[in-house]
C-alpha cells in the first residue's frame, strides 16, 4: 500500500558505512534503518523499551549481508546516551549517519516538561555524544513535522501544540550547531513532514481529537505513509544539504513561512 520505492537509495551506496537511527525498531525508525541497510550500510538499531522487536528487526537486516547492533537506550538519560555511544565505538570505531527519528511528547502519565526533555534537550545530548564518532563527510539529519517547523508561524491543534512548541525548540538548538558541525565537515538537515500516516502521533491526535486526520488529508490532497517518509528521511542523509538545511515534504501551503 505504499508508492514509496524498495530501495530509496541504490545498493552499495552505502558500503563501509555505519549508520544509527534513534528509535528505529519501529515505525519510521524502522523504515529508515532498513533503507540504509538495503544501501549497503552497518546500522545500530536503538530502541527504548521494546528488545525483542529491535532485534527481530536487526536479524532481517544481518540477512542483507550487513552488520546491525542493537542497543536499548533512553534519551533522556544522559548516562545511557553515552553507554549507546560506547557500544557503536566498540563495535564499528565510528559514525556516518546519525538520524535524530526519536521523539514524543502526548504519552500519558509523563512530567509536565517531558516533551521539552526528550524533543530538545535529548536531541542535543545525543548529538553532543555523537560527535566524537562523526568524522568529515558524515551527516546528521533531525527529523520533524510541519506542525512544529512553522509553529512560530501557524498554529496547530492545542493537543499537539506542546509537542510542536518542544520540537521546534529542539531544531533551533540544534541549527544552532550547524556552523560547528560544517567547521568539522558534518552535513546537517532538518527533515519536516506533515501528519504521517500510520504513526503513533497521529493515532494520539485521532484519539484526542477525531477527524483530525481526515481533515488534514483533505487539505493536503495528500498525507505520506511511514515508508514514504522514511525514504525521504533516508535520501536526506545521502543527498546534497540544502542551502537552508531544510528538507521539506509534502504540501506546505497551508503553512507560512516565518
Amino acid at each position: 500500500m505504499t508508492d514509496a520505492p524498495s530501495q530509496p537509495i541504490a545498493p552499495g551506496t552505502l558500503a563501509g558505512k555505519v549508520a544509527l537511527v534513534t528509535g528505529s525498531s519501529r515505525g519510521i525508525g524502522a523504515d529508515t534503518v532498513r533503507y540504509f541497510a538495503q544501501a549497503g550500510a552497518d546500522v545500530v538499531i536503538n530502541f527504548r523499551n521494546k528488545a525483542p522487536r529491535a532485534e527481530k528487526l536487526a536479524a532481517k537486516l544481518r540477512e542483507l549481508g550487513v552488520r546491525a547492533l542493537v542497543v536499548g537506550a533512553d534519551l533522556t538519560d544522559p548516562a545511557s546516551v553515552e553507554a549507546m555511544f560506547a557500544a557503536v565505538k566498540d563495535e564499528f570505531g565510528t559514525l556516518d549517519i546519525l538520524v535524530l527519528n526519536a521523539s514524543g511528547g502526548m504519552e500519558s502519565g509523563m512530567a509536565a516538561d517531558y516533551a521539552l526533555t526528550l524533543n530538545r534537550d535529548a536531541q542535543v545530548g545525543v548529538l553532543t555524544a555523537a560527535e566524537p564518532l562523526l568524522g568529515d563527510g558524515s551527516r546528521v539529519v533531525f527529523v520533524t513535522s510541519h506542525q512544529a517547523h512553522f509553529i512560530r508561524t501557524t498554529p496547530t491543534m492545542p493537543e499537539y501544540e506542546p509537542v510542536a512548541l518542544s520540537k521546534r525548540a529542539g531544531e533551533d538548538a540544534l541549527r544552532e550547531r550547524i556552523p560547528a558541525l560544517a567547521e568539522k565537515g558534518i552535513g546537517f538537515t532538518v527533515v519536516s513532514g506533515d501528519m504521517i500516516e500510520g504513526t503513533i502521533t497521529a493515532t494520539l491526535l485521532e484519539r484526542a481529537n477525531p477527524g483530525a486526520i481526515a481533515q488534514r488529508r483533505e487539505s493536503a490532497g495528500k498525507l505520506y505513509n511511514v515508508s514514504e517518509f522514511a525514504a525521504e528521511v533516508a535520501r536526506a542523509a545521502v543527498d546534497p544539504v540544502p542551502a537552508d538545511n531544510t528538507r521539506l515534504v509534502g504540501d506546505v501551503s497551508a503553512f507560512a513561512s516565518e
